[in-house]
């Protein structure tokens, strides 16, 4: 040890340096600071190795050692004694296992730091070796030995260091190799020439030379063996992820590095083993590994069976849950591509990856299908000839379509195009060859596109055009806008530029030609809105938009679809911005349409209305679902006609919504008064779901005004809804949701099933689409809170159906308030319990819809969390509703009268334990003002109140008065046991829990001895026996392991155990002289009843504190589990709920 730190002080010694003294530091030390250069660290250390090469290496091994976070150090007598497997046990013992962190796994700047100094390291340690002692039979052996014993061990850091340094030593010993090979192939050379010409000893100094890189080479492949065998084998499946990746990115450098000898089948095998591993970070190692040998040409015609054989895998693997190994998976699917070993059917599976909504999945996606299927690179016979650069391009948006379509994904078409675009851009940004396309006559043209071709290439024009004016991807691809660069936000303004330029002048003859495709003309219809709007006046184009308002006003008089309508009214929105020049001209256009739109409404209402009264037949049946047809469009055109009379009333005071509102609902209300006349018909009932959501959306605005304390909205509060009119939406709710549907069992064929599956499914939307209107009403306050108990019914009935919208209501009105939202779920009890009653025999406790309310009751209780301070006052007041329902019925206090809602009490007492100690005092002592004792029934009947006073006072002293009472304990009387109340001063409980401290420690009996187990069980059977003395000396006896004296024993077991009644002041004074402060509040208590107590209690907390310690569930030990579980049977019935779910 002393060699060793002269040898540290003679390679860094301590020297001056302004006058503070710098200590020397550890060869570990100096590379983790990172602040000299490698190569003069290592030439320091080698000039150590050449003047005491044991010294030296001891520093080496050391450093090994020290970055596996090790804290052992090998001294010299370890190093020099020949069981070197002492050495390895040595610092096995000494690290600290506890602490997982080390060096290698580390996170932060520092350490990522420090893994490249330590692989520089040991690169720079072989390079500078190789002209010298790399040979001497010595360093390597005894560096390869201890990185070979460092990653058998059993401690994960010497695994996992040792493997990354080895692996290292083994990419720079191939280096040595590579050069060594060169440096032999040129003797030879000039051996070969030498020979020719002269002889003598010229010759035979090459020939030298040649022999002794020959012997250089075969020492350098016993090494690169010893380390794959030694090191990679065993740890190449090795449980940490970490070393299998470590194993698989050195193994694909060395591939790549010296192919002559790794690129074959005997290595590749493992990189296509491990293309299966669980981890991500392995398995991207390997397609690392992969790509690094598929981008060279020359080395892939060695790869044939490996690709035959692992191919079907990596196809596979674009798919990948992780996202980052499907991405390089696509990449290399790229690259193996190259060499056409992917067939037609690989290729369709990769092409949809366009559509995934991880974007660099669908651009390497994209790129695989632009080069695959798009692009012309080496495939000079399909590229046209006649065109030019637009013909070529209309040949590849040909492609592009047929892929589309053939794809049968239509509604993905920005996906498709945004994967595209970092690779076609330049075709895809061909606006002119894709509006030359659409405008282009048939002529019988047998490359003429049809109409399906045509629909989609307009559906490509407007995905293409949001593409370059937005610069972002679209919708659901990518988690927010990113920030575009200078460069990119000045390519984005030229395109905006072009676009317009170009449209300003094709669109309307777009239009025109296809103003009678509702498809195309909706897709069209939105590329005004990406125009520069400035060009129309700088570049003097007012006639263009003179043509293109007088199509869009042609398109809106033919058309009644709606996606052409939203469309067309979108583009009048944008034109009649007040900030552009153009703003009086759209204006005007657009006041006429509507002028126009609205006579020509007149007219037919007027048309329609002389029809009626024509051809009136006087059949109610028939008149209803005449009407019925107008209802529908009348209702959502004066719902829109009443949102725009609220907006203006919001901007000024003096508009007010006039009539037509209650027009509107007297209308609603109309249909559902005659529901029962509609019922059969299907016009019908979409009007009266139309009806119903219209209704409950025009209420929450009206809400929404009034809680944005606007002084000029204070009118609207009048329309707020009256009491009849919420009873209207309690029974529509009612009627048309919570219905159960009778199961018809009819002979359906597969077809049919399917589609009767698929209207269930509708309807089941429609129905919660209907629900979540009317829940909104309630969490916005419009309707009273109390109506939700309604809906609350139906939370356990309805779980699959409506469950996450009942709960979100729940959870959004306890936010708005808590104790509306409590009075809501405690009338929801009620009301469900009213309905349950037979008669006047009550409710059987045993049927199933009692069993349903206390499963209710149940999940209700479980809504209000862990917090109980913050339910406090709503578990409160449940209680207290719940007693006084309860009890209605009684005479009075004398009890002459039977309680008929009595079994009530079991339903809140699933409340209880989200009661906090002093309010269950406190509800304990209201109940108290509803019973009388003794109780004037038998003790059946009034079974629930015992169970529910059991819940209040689980673990509270004044259980055992309770209990004691209803004969329910032991053999003690009444009176005996209300003396039992009692109360343990400050050194009772000090004593109490030093003794359970001392047990607990025993609870985890499974990292104990055998002894110790039997010990406990011993214990608990001689404390259930009452014999506690005798238990506790049985524990000092057996368990050797505590130092728990005799005398502490008995003394412990005298003052709390005692048989007689005893004072526990005299034992004080006896074991405590001078302390009576303490415990001045004592109490004569009964041994058997404290036995009784404090053994149960014991047990409890022995198990908890038992299960708690323990990492993962144990099973009882063995010859302890009836002694363990018997206390609980004493007393089961007033455990908490945290412990009768434990027994």
């Amino acid at each position: 040890e002393n060699i060793r730190k002269n040898s540290s002080s003679s390679r860094r010694v301590r020297r001056l340096q302004n006058g503070a003294v710098v200590e020397a530091v550890t060869l570990f030390e100096v590379v983790i600071m990172g602040k000299r250069a490698m190569q003069s660290v290592v030439d320091d250390w080698v000039e150590a190795y050449k003047q005491d090469r044991n010294v030296a290496l001891l520093d080496l091994i050391n450093f090994f050692i020290q970055c596996s976070g090790c804290q052992g150090m090998v001294t010299a007598e370890m190093f020099q004694s020949t069981h070197k497997n002492d050495v390895m046990q040595k610092m096995t013992e000494t690290f600290d296992e506890d602490g997982e962190d080390y060096p290698l796994i580390r996170t932060g700047s520092y350490w990522k730091k420090f893994r490249a100094n330590f692989c520089e390291f040991i690169a720079v340690l072989v390079q500078q070796c190789q002209c010298s002692i790399l040979y001497d039979s010595y360093l390597m052996d005894a560096i390869i030995s201890l990185l070979t014993g460092l990653a058998d061990s059993m401690i994960r850091a010497f695994r996992h260091t040792s493997t990354l340094a080895a692996m290292k030593l083994l990419t720079a010993v191939v280096g040595v190799h590579l050069n060594l090979d060169v440096n032999k192939h040129n003797a030879q050379r000039l051996y070969e020439v030498e020979k020719n010409r002269i002889s003598g000893k010229r010759t035979n100094y090459r020939l030298d030379q040649l022999e002794r890189k020959g012997k250089e080479l075969l020492e350098i492949q016993n090494m690169m063996n010893a380390i794959f065998k030694g090191t990679f084998l065993s740890r190449y499946r090795d449980v940490i992820p970490e070393i299998r990746a470590t194993c698989m990115e050195e193994i694909g450098s060395l591939i790549n590095t010296y192919p002559d000898t790794y690129l074959n089948d005997s290595y590749l095998k493992y990189i296509g083993w491990m293309l299966y591993d669980k981890q991500p970070e392995v398995r991207l190692k390997c397609l690392l590994g992969l790509q690094g040998i598929y981008s060279r040409k020359e080395l892939v015609y060695k790869m044939d069976l490996f690709t035959s054989r692992f191919k079907d895998r990596i196809v596979s693997m674009p798919l990948d849950k992780d996202h980052e190994v499907a991405v390089q998976a696509m990449k290399l699917l790229m690259l193996m591509n190259c060499e056409d070993v992917l067939s037609d059917e690989d290729c369709e599976t990769l092409y949809q990856l366009v559509y995934t909504t991880h974007r660099p999945l669908a651009v390497a996606a994209g790129e695989f299908l632009y080069k695959r299927l798009l692009s012309y690179e080496g495939d000079e016979e399909v590229v046209p000839k006649e065109g030019g650069k637009s013909g070529a391009n209309a040949h590849q948006l040909k492609r592009l379509i047929h892929f589309f379509l053939d794809s049968e994904v239509h509604k993905h078409v920005a996906y498709l195009i945004d994967s595209l675009w970092d690779w076609a851009g330049t075709f895809l940004k061909d606006w002119e060859c894709m509006t030359t396309l659409l405008l282009k006559n048939d002529g019988g043209d047998r490359e003429a596109l049809n109409d399906a071709h045509k629909s989609a290439l307009t559906e490509i024009i407007l995905a293409t055009v949001r593409e370059a004016a937005e610069g972002h991807p679209p919708a659901g691809r990518g988690a927010a806008k990113k920030i575009l660069s200078v460069k990119e936000k000045k390519i984005q303004s030229e395109d905006c530029t072009k676009i317009t330029e170009h449209f300003i002048m094709v669109l309307p003859q777009l239009l025109a030609k296809y103003s009678t495709d509702a498809q195309k003309v909706a897709n069209l219809l939105q590329i005004p809105q990406y125009y520069d709007l400035d060009v129309y006046s700088t570049g003097h184009l007012e006639k263009h938009l003179d043509a293109l308002l007088r199509e869009v006003k042609d398109i809106v008089v033919k058309h009644s679809d709606m996606s052409v309508l939203e469309a067309s009214s979108r583009t009048y929105y944008i034109l009649c911005s007040e900030e552009i020049a153009i703003y009086n001209q759209v204006d005007r256009a657009r006041t006429q349409l509507i002028d126009e739109l609205t006579g020509q409404l007149n007219q037919l209402l007027d048309g329609f209305w002389q029809k009626v009264s024509v051809t009136h037949c006087g059949d109610k049946q028939t008149d209803m679902c005449f009407y019925l047809q107008m209802i529908l469009p009348a209702l959502q055109c004066t719902y829109f006609s009443l949102l725009w009379q609220v907006a203006a009333a919001a901007e000024n005071s003096s508009k007010k919504p006039d009539c037509d509102l209650w027009c509107l609902m007297e209308m609603q209300m109309a249909v559902g008064m005659k529901s029962n006349v509609v019922s059969g018909s299907f016009i019908g009932f979409v009007c009266l779901i139309q009806a119903f959501v219209i209704l409950c959306d025009w209420l929450l605005i009206l809400s929404h005004q009034d809680s944005n304390n606007n002084e000029e909205a204070v009118g609207l509060l009048d329309y707020l809804p009256s009491t009849s009119l919420q009873e209207k939406l309690l029974l529509f709710v009612q009627e048309h949701i919570f219905v159960e549907e009778k199961e018809e069992s009819k002979d359906l064929t597969k077809e049919e099933e399917r589609k009767d599956e698929s209207c269930k499914l509708d309807d089941l939307n429609k129905k919660r689409s209907l629900l979540a209107a009317y829940c909104k009403l309630i969490v916005f306050n419009v309707v009273e809170t109390t109506a939700a108990a309604e809906i609350y019914k139906h939370y356990v009935k309805a779980y699959n159906d409506f469950g996450d919208i009942i709960k979100e209501t729940l959870s959004r009105t306890r936010h708005n308030n808590r104790i509306e939202s409590a009075r809501a779920l405690i009338l929801c009890l009620q009301q469900t319990c009213a309905e349950s009653q037979d008669g006047s025999t009550g409710v059987d406790l045993a049927s199933a819809s009692f069993t349903n309310m206390k499963e209710l009751a149940r999940r209700f209780s479980l809504t209000f969390g862990w917090d109980q301070v913050k339910s406090r006052e709503s578990v409160a007041m449940i209680h207290k509703e719940g007693i006084e329902f309860a009890f209605q019925g009684a005479t009075g206090t004398d009890g002459k009268c039977f309680p008929p809602n009595l079994s009530f009490l079991l339903i809140i007492s699933e409340f209880s334990y989200k009661l906090l100690k002093p309010d269950k005092k406190l509800v304990y002592a209201y109940l108290q003002r509803y019973t009388v004792e003794p109780l004037p029934y038998s003790r059946d009947e009034w079974q629930p109140l015992i169970w529910y006073k059991n819940s209040l006072l689980a673990n509270e002293d004044e259980e055992s008065s309770v209990l004691g009472s209803l004969g329910e304990w032991s053999q003690m009387g009444t009176s005996k046991a209300s003396s039992c109340k009692r109360k343990l001063s400050n050194v009772k409980i000090l004593f109490l829990n030093c003794l359970f401290q001392t047990l607990l420690r025993a609870s985890p009996i499974s990292y104990l001895g055998n002894t110790e187990p039997e010990a406990l069980g011993y214990l608990l059977w001689v404390s259930q026996q009452q014999n506690v003395i005798c238990a506790l000396l049985s524990l000092n006896k057996t368990c050797a392991t505590y130092d728990f004296s005799r005398k502490v024993s008995r003394d412990l077991a005298f003052f709390f155990f005692s048989k007689d009644e005893i004072n526990t002041e005299d034992v004080l004074m006896e074991r405590q002289a001078g302390d009576k402060s303490e415990d001045a509040d004592v109490d004569v208590i009964d041994g058997d009843q404290v036995i009784s107590d404090w053994v149960f209690q014991l047990c409890g907390q022995l198990y908890l504190g038992w299960v708690n310690m323990s990492s993962e569930p144990r099973e009882y030990p063995p010859g302890c589990r009836a002694h363990f579980v018997a206390p609980f049977r004493l007393r089961k019935e007033v455990l908490p709920s945290s412990l009768s779910s434990c027994v």
